[in-house]
């Protein structure tokens, strides 16, 4: 019997119909900035990522996956000089734009979403206040007295469906009883410890960030049988607060890490101002006074599926994040998963037509969607949210740089980190189409910087469509004086 091709020949035609259309409609676009895209050796995957951080002091602390490096965001103000002032990022994740801005002098604004984010920002604040030295007090008698190794009360956590069955029943107890005693701490003291809590959840679970989801270790006992994935031995829970509330007084004592902007900064100058303005982006911005800041450095999340309301479920459920809300903050972040619903941006905000009506007007973009909703009709999308997502994540993004254009000053300097990416074998160059949507709103492109070392495909992408790299870059866009 003949075996059946993986594709229909008529589906197989009229995909590379629509393919070769945004083939030539991407070149077009990236021709349009062909003096603009560039690659720039020094920007390594290791700095823009978490990585260049492990050996930070402070930025090491919490292993926040999706953030960029300390390194990175000083070399951009250093090299394109960014004025004195107010530096923003719309999307602060863990605040390494805040923290670097601020010990370079600038104060900070940050507007972050996740709960998470909230309190690893919020912790980093207190930890560098004029209390340093009672918090590493408080932190060397916690780990004297080892309050969550004693029998007594322990303090009931929540859990979410998605991490039911997350630790050891013994490493439950010893994470409640931190908990309870944790309570009798003073304000400052008890924001600390329940962030070096946040950095270990993970470490002591049956659980690792993985991507979109959870991966779960077969000896949690979900899977249905099916899940052969090990994560080695568990640290205790004794060994990796111990491990971790130590760093956390280490670097806060100025040992054991060195810190490179230390040297970038005259011993003279003051810190900035941070402050944390919590919500999303998409309702804080427009409330900001225009022309408030000199720089804007951030990474939003990217057109890639993840959702970080499952990837942050166990910190969420220590923080006291319900079911409902977990639905909420999944609905209320930039459109990034396939669950992510229509919001509608035009009532939201009058103001943004213009932007909106900037994003429709892009050709490469038009032509994508049309594929991805073709794809969609015919059944063929591995999930048929993905077009629904690519549309808000554009419509959404154009609001955010028409706010970040308005609050910009004039001269000012916009930085953004992100990925291009690939559904249904076509390639959607990130860079160049959110380029275009902040030249419609006036600001331009000095440079769009790739990474020498491009980002690879997913296993199903490289299967059906070939191991072809997508692009990493900096974008630097820039509000005329």
């Amino acid at each position: 019997m003949q075996q059946a091709s993986a594709k229909p020949v008529a589906a197989q035609n009229g995909d590379d119909v629509f393919l070769h259309r945004i083939g030539a409609l991407d070149a077009a676009l990236l021709d349009r900035y062909r003096d603009k895209i560039a690659v720039d050796p020094a920007l390594t995957r290791r700095i823009v990522s978490f990585q260049a951080n492990k050996n930070r002091r402070y930025y090491r602390w919490y292993k926040y996956k999706e953030a960029f490096s300390a390194e990175l965001v000083e070399r951009l103000l250093r090299v394109y000089r960014v004025g004195q002032g107010k530096i923003l990022d719309p999307f602060a994740g863990a605040g390494t734009a805040l923290f670097v801005s601020s010990n370079l002098g600038y104060d900070a604004d940050g507007v972050e979403l996740m709960p998470v984010g909230q309190k690893i920002i919020a912790a980093n604040v207190a930890a560098r206040g004029a209390n340093r030295g009672g918090i590493v007090s408080a932190i060397d008698e916690w780990l004297k007295k080892s309050p969550w190794k004693t029998k007594g009360k322990a303090k009931q956590f929540g859990v979410l469906r998605i991490t039911d069955g997350a630790y050891p029943q013994s490493t439950r107890e010893r994470i409640g009883r931190y908990l309870h005693e944790m309570e009798k701490q003073p304000a400052e003291a008890k924001e600390i410890l329940r962030f070096a809590l946040l950095c270990v959840l993970e470490t002591v679970s049956y659980t690792r960030k993985d991507g979109q989801c959870l991966r779960w270790d077969y000896r949690s006992g979900r899977g249905n049988g099916k899940n052969n994935f090990n994560k080695g031995a568990l640290p205790s829970f004794d060994d990796a607060i111990r491990e971790k509330l130590s760093q956390i007084s280490a670097d806060l004592t100025r040992s054991g890490c060195t810190d490179s902007f230390l040297s970038l900064v005259p011993t003279a100058r003051k810190a900035g101002r941070i402050n944390l303005l919590r919500g999303s982006c998409l309702d804080i911005l427009p409330g900001i006074a225009a022309g408030a800041y000199s720089g804007i450095v951030t990474s939003p999340p990217y057109c890639n599926r993840y959702d970080y309301t499952r990837t942050y479920a166990l910190e969420h459920a220590l923080l006291g994040v319900s079911e409902a809300e977990q639905v909420a903050l999944r609905q209320a972040m930039l459109s990034c998963t396939v669950e992510n619903k229509e919001k509608r941006l035009s009532d939201a905000n009058p103001e943004w037509g213009g932007a909106l009506a900037a994003c429709d007007g892009i050709p490469l973009l038009r032509e994508i969607l049309r594929y991805l909703d073709d794809k969609r009709e015919k059944r063929q999308l591995n999930n048929p949210g993905i077009a629904r997502m690519v549309r808000g994540y554009f419509c959404e993004m154009a609001c955010v740089i028409y706010e970040c254009h308005r609050v910009l000053r004039g001269g000012g300097v916009m930085f953004m980190v992100n990925d291009n990416v690939r559904y249904a074998g076509a390639s959607i160059s990130v860079d160049a189409i959110l380029s275009a949507i902040a030249e419609s709103v006036g600001l331009q492109v000095d440079a769009i910087l790739v990474l020498p070392q491009g980002k690879g495909n997913s296993s199903q992408q490289m299967g059906a469509h070939g191991r072809e790299a997508l692009r990493k870059c900096v974008y630097v866009w820039r509000k005329a004086a």
